[in-house]
Formats: C-alpha cells, sequence, structure tokens
C-alpha cells in the first residue's frame, strides 16, 4: 500500500479536478436550453395527459398530450422513439421539469415559412376560414387576410361563397411582429392570366373559329373569355332573326364556339360572331318568299307602325298597319294581331340589299275596293249614310266599308260653305253623283252639286260681256264692291271700275242691300267669276229693272259705244258717227281698254280670295 503523503495528495488533487469537469459539462449543457427555442427530442413516454420527451437536458420535457392529439380521430398522433420539434416554453430548475409546446413550434416554423415566401415572392396556398369585415380570413398555417377587392380579377361581392375553398394568392404584406399577413388572389390570376393571354394572342386571327366561356352578359351583347382575353359578341351578330336579349341564348359559364370577325392586336379588341357558323337565310329568300306568295307564319313583335311576322328562323317581314284591312283605318296594331298569333300573309315587296320583307295582311281577302269599281262607275247615282264629317268634306258610306267623300266645294255650284255641317249631318241619308274612282289610292270622290241646278251657268248663258246688270251690294271692301246679281251668283266691281269723286272711300259711296246697275267686263268659265264695271254707268232710278241687252250685233256695238265713251272720244248720249275705218280703229282702242279692265278685275279678284270679308264673292 503507498503511503507516501505526496502521493496521496496529488491523488487527492486529481479527483476534485474530474468532478469539476463533469460540473462544468453539465453547466454547459444546461446553457444552450434557453426558453423561446425550437429543439428536436424523441418520445419517451406517452401518459394520459402528458408525452414526455428527451430534449438532451438533465430532466424531461411535457408536451400537453392534446397537442399531438388528432382532433377528428381524438388518437395520439406519436409513439415512443418518434422524433419531434418543439418549442421551450419553460425551464423549471427548481423542480426539474422543462414545459414544452408542439403547437408553438410549428407555429414558428410556420413563420419562417411564410417569411421565405414574402421574400421571394412565392405563391401559398391556404383555405378559406370565414367572411369578414373588407375581405376573407385564410388560414395558411397562420390567420391571414384577403381583401376583398384581390379575391379576384373583379369584383365580386359574394365573398361568402368562398368559405371552405382553398385558394393560391401571393403574400403582399408581412409584419411576425403584430402578426400581420395580407395576401392577394388577383395578383396570382393576373400571373397566370396574363401567360394564358401571351398564347391566345399569338393564336387569333380574323375568320377563325375559337372555344370560349360565357363571363359575362348586358343588354348589348355577351362578353366571352377566350383565354386571357375577353371578346365582344354583339347582339346583332347572335343570330340572323330577331333577338329580344342575349341571355335568351346563353347564360354565364357557357362554352360556345365563335368566329373571330374582327381583331386588333394593339387595342387588345376582339370582335365576335355566332350567325356566321350558319348560312345566311336571306340568301335564298327571292327564291323562297318571291312577290305575291302566299305564306305562314308567326307573329313575333308589335310596333306602333305595324307587326313583324317571322316567316323562317332568320326571316322576318313587316306587316304594315296599311296592310292589314282593305276598309280599317287602324291605329293599333293590338287590335288586330298579337305577338305569337299564327298568320297568313301575302309578300308584297322584297329587298335582299336592306334585308327588308314587306307583307299583306288583307291581301289574302278580297280588295272591296275592286269589287266597288267593278258595280259603280264614274256618273252613278248613289244613295248613301252620312259616316263622318271633317272640315274639308262628308264621308258617305257607299257599301260597307267602303266611303266616298263628298268635298266641300261639291256640295254647291254657288254658294261658299265653311264646313259640310251647314249642308249635311252624321247620320243623313243623301243622293250623290261617283265623279272619279281611284281603287290604288282607294279613294272615291262623290258630287252633291251634280244633282242641283246650276245657278251660274244658267246665268253666264243668259248675260254676254258688255251687257247691263243690276244686282244687290252685299259686301264692300277697300279693293271693290261685290254685287249679287242673281240668287247664288255675284259679280266684283273693282274700284277702278268706279266712277268717284277724289278722295271718297267706296264704304262712304256703297252699302250693303244697296242696288246698282253694272256692265259685265268678263265672264270666267274656268273659275266662275264675273267681272263688273261701273264706268259710263247711270245710277239713276235704281229701282227700275234695266234692259239687257240680247247677245249679237246689238250688244257688240253697245260694248264698242261703252268703250267709246270710257275712252272719252264721245260724250254720254251722243251716237258716234264713225266711218268703218274710223269704226275699226275705234274697237282696237276699246278692246284695249276692256282688257286692261279685265287684268284689273283679274288682279281685284285675285285680292278678294285673300280678304275673309270677301267670301261671298262668285265661285
Amino acid at each position: 500500500m503507498n503511503t507516501d503523503p505526496e502521493q496521496n495528495g496529488e491523488m487527492n488533487n486529481e479527483q476534485p479536478a474530474d468532478q469539476i469537469s463533469l460540473e462544468e459539462l453539465m453547466e454547459s449543457s444546461l446553457q444552450t436550453l434557453r426558453e423561446g427555442e425550437v429543439v428536436r427530442g424523441t418520445v419517451v413516454a406517452v401518459n394520459t395527459d402528458e408525452v414526455l420527451v428527451d430534449i438532451g437536458y438533465k430532466c424531461e420535457g411535457s408536451v400537453p398530450v392534446s397537442e399531438l392529439t388528432d382532433p377528428e380521430t381524438g388518437e395520439v398522433t406519436v409513439a415512443v422513439n418518434d422524433e419531434v420539434e418543439v418549442f421551450v416554453e419553460r425551464l423549471d430548475e427548481s423542480e426539474g421539469r422543462v414545459r414544452l409546446s408542439r403547437d408553438r413550434a410549428t407555429k414558428l416554423k410556420i413563420w419562417g415559412t411564410v417569411e421565405e415566401a414574402y421574400k421571394s415572392g412565392t405563391p401559398v396556398t391556404g383555405r378559406v376560414l370565414e367572411r369578414v369585415k373588407g375581405g376573407l380570413a385564410v388560414d395558411i398555417g397562420i390567420r391571414a387576410f384577403l381583401p376583398g377587392s384581390l379575391v379576384d380579377l373583379r369584383p365580386n361581392r359574394r365573398l361568402e361563397d368562398y368559405v371552405d375553398q382553398n385558394v393560391e394568392a401571393r403574400i403582399i404584406s408581412f409584419d411576425r411582429r403584430r402578426s400581420n399577413v395580407v395576401l392577394s388572389r388577383k395578383a396570382v390570376l393576373e400571373e397566370e392570366q396574363g401567360k394564358v393571354k401571351d398564347e391566345t394572342m399569338a393564336t387569333l386571327e380574323e375568320g377563325k373559329l375559337i372555344n370560349g366561356v360565357v363571363k359575362n352578359i348586358t343588354d348589348y351583347g355577351v362578353f366571352i373569355d377566350l383565354g386571357g382575353i375577353d371578346g365582344l359578341l354583339h347582339i346583332t351578330d347572335i343570330s340572323w332573326g330577331r333577338v329580344g336579349h342575349p341571355s335568351e341564348y346563353f347564360k354565364v359559364g357557357d362554352e360556345v364556339d365563335v368566329v373571330v370577325l374582327r381583331f386588333d392586336r394593339e387595342r387588345e379588341r376582339v370582335s365576335l360572331g355566332y350567325k356566321q357558323r350558319f348560312e345566311d337565310p336571306w340568301i335564298l329568300v327571292p327564291e323562297k318568299y318571291p312577290v305575291g306568295k302566299r305564306v305562314h307564319g308567326q307573329v313575333v313583335s308589335i310596333v306602333d307602325y305595324g307587326a313583324f311576322v317571322a316567316l323562317e328562323e332568320g326571316v322576318e317581314g313587316l306587316v304594315h298597319v296599311s296592310e292589314m284591312s282593305w276598309t280599317k283605318k287602324v291605329k293599333n296594331p293590338r287590335s288586330i294581331l298579337e305577338p305569337g298569333e299564327d298568320v297568313d300573309v301575302v309578300v308584297s315587296e322584297v329587298d335582299v340589299e336592306k334585308r327588308r320583307l314587306s307583307l299583306s295582311l288583307r291581301a289574302t281577302e278580297p280588295n272591296p275596293w275592286e269589287q266597288v269599281a267593278e258595280t259603280h262607275h264614274v256618273g252613278s247615282r248613289i244613295k248613301g249614310i252620312v259616316r263622318n264629317l271633317t272640315d274639308f268634306g262628308a264621308f258617305v258610306e257607299i257599301v260597307p266599308g267602303v266611303d266616298g267623300l263628298v268635298h266641300i266645294s261639291d256640295m254647291s255650284w254657288t254658294r261658299r260653305i265653311s264646313h259640310p255641317s251647314e249642308v249635311v249631318q252624321k247620320g243623313d241619308e243623301i243622293e250623290a253623283v261617283i265623279t272619279s274612282v281611284d281603287v290604288v289610292n282607294q279613294r272615291i270622290s262623290l258630287s252633291m252639286k251634280e244633282l242641283l241646278p246650276n245657278e251660274w251657268e244658267e246665268y253666264a248663258n243668259a248675260h254676254g260681256v258688255g251687257d247691263l246688270a243690276s244686282g244687290t251690294v252685299t259686301n264692300v271692301t277697300d279693293f271693290g264692291v261685290f254685287v249679287e246679281l242673281s240668287p247664288g251668283v255675284e259679280g266684283l266691281c273693282h274700284i277702278s271700275e268706279i266712277d268717284r269723286d277724289t278722295g271718297l272711300g267706296l264704304t262712304e259711296m256703297f252699302s250693303g242691300g244697296q242696288k246698282v246697275t253694272c256692265r259685265i267686263l268678263r265672264i270666267d268659265w274656268n273659275e266662275n267669276r264675273i267681272g263688273l264695271s261701273m264706268h259710263g254707268v247711270p245710277q239713276e232710278d235704281l229701282d227700275a229693272e234695266p234692259e239687257a241687252s240680247p247677245v249679237g250685233t246689238e250688244t257688240a256695238e253697245t260694248a264698242m259705244a261703252a268703250a267709246l265713251r270710257a275712252g272719252g272720244v264721245v260724250e254720254e248720249g251722243d251716237e258716234p258717227e264713225v266711218s268703218d275705218a274710223a269704226t275699226a280703229e275705234t274697237e282696237d282702242e276699246a278692246d284695249q281698254e276692256t282688257s286692261a279692265s279685265v287684268e284689273v278685275e283679274t288682279q281685284a279678284s285675285a285680292e278678294a280670295d285673300e280678304v275673309p270679308s270677301a267670301q261671298s264673292a262668285v265661285v
């Protein structure tokens, strides 16, 4: 046995050194484990309420068993010897226990992943939890916010439709300290759309048949997604026929084949056509629907001026209100036809260039106007009932549905009529003579005065130019005096044909009802007018009726003498004695004077027509 004290001292000194080394090692291991760190450990035991994990510390750590249990099945997801990552929540040296958390370790790991995705711009996938104010809450491992304006390419008000759906989005805002993460799904969609758009733009060309999806429907057309770029299918290019609204043919989400009509690559505008996939039915219209052919169709639309009738898909014609009835004046087409009604019509006009088809409903029935024209001729005498009065005449029913017009100018020979009610009343039965028949324009003219004596013609036949005629003043105007020569017959004596003192007005010389004597200057058979003159005509003994000179040689001499006296060649009461040559010369002068008087009287007559008070003038 070694009893050397020095050796024993050395041995005693070496043992404490070994012990210090172990303590230092243990101390160093405790220093490497800090609260808030994520460490890897091994499951050493699974108990009812906790799972013990060896993390290389002097004692095992414990994790609540709930953090390692599947919430759906309720079973523990780990077993002994499994490796797990845990978060060091608390080191309790006095009790020799370490509290760990699996959930916090997972979240810290996710935060790292999210931060890396934010920095690199990599999209992340998450599940929409719920709709919140201003957008959606999304679980990407941690709770993130997806604003409503960044959910889709276009604003979508039905955000609740995204709940419980997985979405892919890009992180546009990241604040770990505030636990704030903002996403954008729109950014991902735009990036994908850009790639698809480039591919689509490279293949688009006019006339190409392409497939797309209906994206939106408006009153004027349909927007179709062709793959990253939208095209417009206008309502006029949906069908060759009438389209009330695009929704009659499509709904959102429909896949449809369309033809590229126009493509503006710079402005990125695409015009599409659907009807161009089919043959234009108007190409065969002239052959299938010639003028005069009776066809069958269906009323598809009614407007104020008529009804549109579809003969086939893409071919429609218009039945104008004037072509709905032979006898009725149709004001409201709905009183004759209704939408959806099947009708027979006759083709009346075809215009392929303007794509117009005129149809006639009344042509399917006999034309009563043609029947009347066959049985009633010009000059025929008819009886009828006055059906209607207007300002210009009276309509008289000739046969049921066919009326003729008696114009106010055909109601009397001499009387000026302001309104037909002065002569006839609605419901009166009258007799008239047919003066004209116009089948094309559906007009029949009637005359009542043809059955009455013509006072003007009788008077004009009994009197000639140069005759003296007496009458009664009926109207005095600034330009002349109207004289009633016979019942219903008036003449005009112009102011230039009246002898008067200077400054004396006609109203001071004449008054209504006064009897005067005049000489006939002109008889106008075309306009039924008589021009009068008072030059050189004595107005004495007006109550005595002057004898009318017989028409013939004496009349001519009287007219010549009157012309000589008017020209101042002879005095009143003297008989002119002139040679034949002088007589001829004098007659020429008289003719000139008479012509001048006629011109003055014509002008006066024209003025009389413009003056309301002169309405009683000669017709």
